[in-house]
């Protein structure tokens, strides 16, 4: 078992565990409630970008206005020629597909370190999977959809990095993903800046639970990189471990592999509970695994446990808490419904 009185030092950035959460960075799309920015020289609010704000440093940007699309502006869109997927503004006749490219690649290669991006739905710039793609003749679609050039380009530069759309965010399984992860994200990178390896030991620490839960393998792994029986230089060290934290934490989890780490915290206060209290737990578990009980029933009757014994290492765990309580949210529009076992 880790030291608990090493895990509650810091969790990177002199941030300690009782403190306000290291700001993701965050790069968003103007028009989501930043900039009057869209073609017809509107915005669009966003609840979720707006309960954000005091959490995250967001970083808005609009590509079109960026590459000198004024508005109002005649709409842009990608058209499927002979030479491949174009980003055409028909009504000046403009092939806008270089001069995007160029913008993205200077933009995202000067932003710095990002945890995440919420982009918009549907834009031929900035939509991360659901671009629509039209025909050459400009009379109907050509039955595609794909990424924007901007977002496209952003997957390039930031692989593993959660990239999303305001759509699909309304879906509170992908929510509570996105969330868990950027705000992981940022305080992986605190760790790091902090430049010691007990800062990372600590971080690893307090994310042990979760890691079960995503990715038990990486856990394994990232395990035996902090061992370091390679002594291997730190800064390597470091950048490994970004690397495969990222990877692990790049799909949302399964329900087998969360109750598997269900399990293993009701470990640490089995021995203490009735028998009426274990088989109610396993119940819960088997609910959740099930799709009949949200995930919160379980976590938070082993969170009270740990409260109920001062299970000091359970508290820890960013598992129990892995974005500010503030942002959990109930409401669920089911889009984008991620496939998970059962």
């Amino acid at each position: 078992m880790v030291d608990s009185k090493a895990t509650k030092e810091h969790l990177g950035c002199g941030v300690p565990a009782t403190a306000e959460w290291p700001k993701p960075r965050l790069v968003v799309s103007a028009c989501l409630g930043f900039a009057d920015v869209r073609y017809d020289g509107s915005r669009i609010p966003n609840a979720l970008i707006e309960a954000l704000k005091p959490y995250v440093e967001f970083l808005p940007i609009c590509p079109e206005m960026a590459i000198g699309l004024g508005v109002p502006r005649p709409p842009i869109r990608l058209v499927e020629t002979g030479e491949g997927i174009r980003l055409l503004q028909p009504d000046m006749r403009q092939d806008l597909t270089e001069t995007m490219r160029r913008f993205s690649e200077s933009f995202l290669s000067q932003v710095g370190e990002v945890d995440g991006l919420i982009l918009k739905s549907r834009s031929p710039s900035c939509a991360p999977r659901d671009a629509r793609v039209y025909t050459e003749s400009g009379k109907g679609t050509s039955g595609g959809r794909r990424a924007g050039l901007f977002a496209e380009a952003a997957r390039r530069f930031f692989p593993n990095v959660p990239i999303e759309d305001e759509g699909r965010l309304t879906n509170r399984e992908l929510r509570e993903h996105f969330l868990t992860v950027i705000f992981a994200l940022a305080r992986l990178r605190c760790a790091i800046r902090e430049g010691r390896i007990r800062s990372l030991m600590n971080f690893h620490a307090r994310y042990k639970f979760l890691l079960m839960a995503y990715n038990q393998k990486a856990l394994r792994e990232l395990g035996r990189l902090l061992a370091n029986p390679e002594h291997l230089p730190v800064q390597e060290v470091f950048q490994r471990y970004a690397i495969l934290f990222r990877s692990a934490l790049s799909h949302p989890p399964r329900r087998p592999a969360v109750v598997n780490a269900l399990m293993h915290g009701m470990g640490y206060v089995s021995a203490r509970l009735t028998s009426r209290e274990k088989a109610h737990f396993l119940d819960l578990l088997m609910d959740y695994r099930e799709g009949r009980a949200p995930l919160s029933a379980p976590l938070r009757l082993l969170q009270s446990w740990a409260i109920r014994f001062e299970e000091s290492y359970l508290l820890e765990q960013a598992f129990f808490e892995p974005f500010p309580r503030p942002l959990i949210s109930l409401e669920d529009s089911g889009k984008g419904r991620p496939s998970r076992e059962r």
